[in-house]
């Protein structure tokens, strides 16, 4: 995975709690995947946070097409 600064970390993670911006979204700014998008995520959320978002997560996705 690339280094990011504090500030780009910031938003990467801003962009993955929103429910409107997909991971593809995320890779076309940032050059990440999906799979480095929640290793950041991880590591930089609270465990009861991460556990919540990646549960959001996975709820719309069965639901919406473009959903995360």
């Amino acid at each position: 995975m690339k280094k990011f600064s504090e500030v780009e970390k910031s938003e990467i993670i801003e962009l993955a709690l929103s429910d409107h911006v997909s991971f593809e979204n995320i890779k076309t700014m940032y050059g990440i995947g999906e799979k480095d998008v929640k290793k950041l995520m991880r590591e930089n959320l609270k465990t009861r946070s991460y556990k919540a978002w990646r549960k959001r997560v996975r709820e719309f996705s069965d639901r919406r097409e473009n959903y995360k």
